[in-house]
């Protein structure tokens, strides 16, 4: 995708290109393959539209990312969060910016006004349904009910919502958009969950060890009746010392933790094909592209282990 031209279309809007730090934050951001911004862009394409259509949409999912970011980082007390630089004030404050800006990026004449008011909707109703899932996230979860209902709000709207804009931009009727915007759900899921699994793994220990119960292997671990339980539980309180930490993460693997969270992406993954299958498509490589990039740990993880991720998946 054209991400330079996405850019420029961001810091093009009025006050962002004079507002230094916005402008930096914008120019600063790096493209990675599989980023959320591409996902209007391929659901555009997938429906028969063209790239340049999507690109308003690509760009104010680009700055829903940003706003999140700032200020989950404030919410999460994370170290290397914008908001240690700048203050959490003027971090708040570029997140609205960034929200507000997402609206006018949609906002563009070109648009059909119908069409305007349809994309404001779906983008809106993205924005506050991930707030409430922000919220909800900075309390620790009990148990896996709650962790779902945290996550069924703060991560599968969004990659419900950058598909949908991108397929009504394409000109899709609202029943494919709607199929594209459930794929996004159980996309959103398998993504939160795989990144679950990622944090809990690395090391040093990141900001997830900090509200235990909104990570899945951890709160697996933690909840779970197994052998290591309260071992895990008096570790997993003081994994600032690497030693610790590595001693944690042992438990993750023998307590079943992680075989639980390959199970759930394996799930998720059947759904995302059963929804793939459903979909009429006048190109569904864009689509599966996406699908294939998320799903590439876990088919690793599946082969390593000496299972056929086809059959699985």
């Amino acid at each position: 995708m054209d991400f330079e031209g996405l850019q420029r279309r961001v810091c093009g809007l009025r006050h962002v290109g004079e507002w230094r730090q916005m402008a930096e934050l914008v120019e600063r951001a790096v493209h990675r393959e599989g980023s959320v911004w591409e996902y209007p862009i391929a659901a555009c394409r997938a429906v028969g539209g063209a790239e340049e259509a999507a690109l308003p949409a690509a760009a104010a999912v680009f700055c829903s990312v940003a706003s999140i970011r700032l200020v989950d980082d404030i919410l999460d007390e994370d170290p290397t969060g914008d908001y240690r630089v700048i203050g959490a004030g003027q971090a708040a404050n570029l997140g609205l910016a960034f929200q507000a800006a997402g609206h006018l990026l949609l906002d563009d004449p070109e648009i059909p006004s119908g069409l305007r008011s349809q994309l404001q909707a779906s983008f809106a109703e993205m924005s506050i349904s991930t707030c409430f899932g922000q919220s909800l996230d900075t309390k620790e979860a009990a148990d896996e009910t709650e962790y779902w209902r945290i996550i069924e709000s703060k991560t599968p709207p969004l990659f419900s919502a950058a598909l949908r804009l991108g397929a009504l931009l394409g000109g899709a009727s609202s029943e494919v958009a709607d199929a594209l915007a459930l794929l996004g759900r159980f996309l959103g899921r398998f993504i939160q969950v795989s990144d679950d699994v990622t944090d809990a793994l690395e090391s040093p220990a990141r900001a997830d060890w900090k509200r235990r119960g909104n990570n899945l292997p951890i709160l697996y671990a933690m909840t779970a009746p197994h052998s290591d339980r309260e071992e895990f539980l008096r570790l997993s309180a003081a994994v600032e010392d690497p030693d610790v930490l590595a001693a944690a993460q042992k438990i993750l693997l023998r307590s079943g933790a992680i075989s639980f969270c390959t199970l759930k992406l394996i799930e998720f993954s059947r759904e995302i094909r059963k929804v793939l299958d459903r979909l009429e498509l006048q190109d569904p490589h864009p689509i599966a592209r996406l699908v294939d990039l998320h799903q590439r740990p876990l088919r690793r993880l599946l082969e390593s282990v000496g299972s056929t991720a086809h059959d699985l998946l």
